[in-house]
């Protein structure tokens, strides 16, 4: 089953996040910040796509993402999708990318930590970090304020992330933190002094 995702507000459901319609460059796009839990990370803050179920398949995203003007420092644009999201918006898996860690960052640190997969509620990049686990971040070739493809093929326990079309992805995870059997709801994530842009989306489930 193929979906093609209209941008308008009656197909998403608001999770700690303000969804709006908005006009930009001739075309309607989704607007999505974060609304509630304003000053903590990887949290369960997204635009959650009404009516649908999702276990194996493709998420398919046109986005970008801008700073607001009241961005913390250590905002990063982090903008990304939600997948296999549970009911209640407590469990879920999730891919992001950091645009002003991407192309015009010269920290090399800063560099590496380009995208990040993430499994809420435990396995958040703080806890990555503090274990020193590398393998679910890596560099990205992106920027601030403009449009960027993402691709996300889930097949079980594993899960590939294409940016712009590219053959190889970006980030490849073998074991998601949640397994095989989850199904669950699809969402836009936002984070912290981002504001996400969505032009165009497609969900593809193979089962």
């Amino acid at each position: 089953m193929e979906k093609q995702i209209k941008m308008i507000c009656e197909n998403f459901t608001p999770v700690h996040t303000d969804v709006q319609q908005k006009a930009l460059d001739g075309e309607t796009v989704l607007r999505v910040v974060k609304k509630e839990k304003i000053n903590i990370y990887d949290e369960n803050t997204y635009a959650k796509v009404n009516d649908l179920s999702f276990h194996n398949g493709t998420i398919e995203v046109k986005m970008k993402s801008r700073l607001l003007p009241d961005a913390p420092d250590f905002a990063r644009g982090f903008i990304g999708i939600v997948y296999r999201a549970n009911p209640q918006d407590s469990e879920f898996e999730s891919f992001y990318v950091r645009p002003t860690n991407g192309r015009g960052c010269e920290d090399q640190v800063r560099k590496a930590h380009g995208c990040q997969y993430f499994s809420y509620p435990g396995y958040t990049f703080a806890y990555f970090r503090e274990y020193g686990i590398t393998e679910y971040e890596a560099p990205v070739d992106l920027a601030l304020d403009e449009w960027f493809t993402l691709k996300a093929v889930i097949e079980d326990e594993k899960a590939a992330f294409y940016l712009n079309g590219k053959a190889k992805p970006v980030l490849t995870v073998q074991n998601m933190k949640h397994g095989t059997g989850c199904h669950g709801a699809v969402g836009i994530f936002v984070d912290i002094g981002t504001e996400a842009l969505i032009s165009e989306m497609k969900i593809t489930c193979t089962d």
